[in-house]
């Protein structure tokens, strides 16, 4: 990554006072710059005039609605990820911000430490959207050829154990849950039962054909969690 993801530039547009002070507070201390809008109509003019590593949305704004802005945002061609900040946590809500451009969905209450996990994940997604290729923990992936290897052992992966690889060293080293992979791989609004199995086939043959090139398995189960890709020699 050519930019430090602790000096991204961040815009949170979030009209409750308190919670803008603390959320911006907290993520200070992380070491992000940190913009505060509290309107609709601030917020999009503040998108406008700078130019911002990612947005954090409010849905509900006193002088309109967020996903108004996402939508404009999107019309206007500009690519700058967006995580909405919501109370609204059905499943068609989730539904609907995502169909609408967002990138990613969080609802309230939650957890400082969720926050920065999602930003550091959305960070690093969007900057290895613009490379051609990343690597992670001996892992290297081709993002236009879709080719994947291990050292100098190639990895003959299907598309979507190849998607599955590629996301995971986007996390670099943090964990994949379900729902992170549900929503991010296979594009899912919605949480399903019926994909856990789906997941659970992708990664064992995945493993499987790892093991078989490269003589080593770099993906780390992590028991009722999710998986991680470990760094290896």
């Amino acid at each position: 990554m050519k930019k430090s993801e602790s000096t991204a530039k961040l815009l949170l547009i979030e009209d409750d006072p308190s919670l803008s002070l603390r959320l911006a507070q907290g993520l200070r201390q992380e070491g992000y710059q940190v913009a505060i809008a509290r309107t609709a109509a601030e917020g999009f003019q503040s998108v406008t005039q700078e130019a911002y590593d990612l947005i954090l949305l409010d849905w509900m704004l006193p002088d309109g609605d967020g996903i108004d802005i996402l939508q404009q945002l999107r019309a206007d061609g500009r690519s700058v990820p967006v995580l909405m900040l919501t109370a609204r946590g059905e499943t068609e809500d989730r539904v609907q911000g995502l169909d609408s451009g967002a990138d990613d969905y969080l609802a309230k209450p939650f957890a400082l430490a969720e926050l920065l996990a999602r930003i550091r994940s959305l960070i690093r997604r969007t900057a290895v959207s613009r490379e051609k290729a990343a690597e992670w923990g001996g892992v290297h992936i081709d993002l236009v050829t879709r080719r994947a290897r291990i050292g100098e052992s190639n990895l003959d992966l299907t598309p979507r154990e190849f998607d599955v690889l590629a996301y995971l060293v986007t996390l670099q080293g943090e964990i994949a849950s379900r729902d992170m992979l549900v929503r991010e791989v296979w594009n899912a609004g919605g949480r399903f039962s019926s994909l856990d199995n789906v997941i659970d086939v992708h990664m064992t043959n995945m493993r499987r054909k790892i093991r078989e090139s490269a003589q080593i398995d770099p993906i780390e189960t992590v028991r009722g969690v999710g998986y991680r890709l470990k760094a290896v020699d």
